[in-house]
């Protein structure tokens, strides 16, 4: 039976590429000279340290411009509220999401069952499986899934006949 998977999955090595042009980005502008500006990177979070919130917002430019490049998808940070730091400085916490939340999965499934569509869906672990008698189904599957309004950024793996 063919069958495929839905997956969320960010390359951190990419995500550590793009934070390399950001920290080089942040030490040539003339805008950050003299500022305190710090990212780091640890375990799928990254932490933004700032001045004020102008730098801040410019950091998530530099951030958001530099995922980009290195043909990662912007909606993979997740923004958390800014909060204050020690000596006048801001902290931002941003989440580089992996997988796919059951809310998510939950919300594909739901819409796939409403559209009638002669296929299976099942959530296994952080990903979805799709498996449908015919390619054509699975095809029409891949295609209502991309029109949902989703914030995660997907891929369609394994297509198996």
């Amino acid at each position: 039976m063919p069958s495929f998977d839905i997956v969320s999955k960010t390359e951190l090595s990419e995500v550590d590429n793009a934070l390399d042009g950001v920290r080089r980005e942040i030490g040539t502008r003339f805008d950050f000279k003299g500022s305190k500006c710090t990212i780091e990177h640890k375990e799928g979070t990254i932490t933004l340290l700032a001045d004020d919130d102008m730098k801040m917002r410019q950091v998530h430019e530099l951030l958001k411009a530099h995922v980009v490049r290195r043909k990662l998808d912007a909606r993979a940070l997740d923004f958390k509220d800014p909060e204050k730091a020690s000596g006048n400085m801001i902290r931002q916490v941003v989440d580089v999401r992996q997988g796919i939340d059951r809310e998510v999965g939950k919300t594909i499934i739901t819409a796939i069952k409403a559209a009638k569509l002669k296929v299976q869906t099942s959530i296994q672990g952080d990903e979805l499986r799709i498996v449908g008698k015919k390619r054509d189904d699975l095809q029409e599957a891949i295609a209502l899934v991309r029109t949902l309004k989703i914030e995660v950024p997907l891929q369609y793996l394994n297509f198996r006949d």
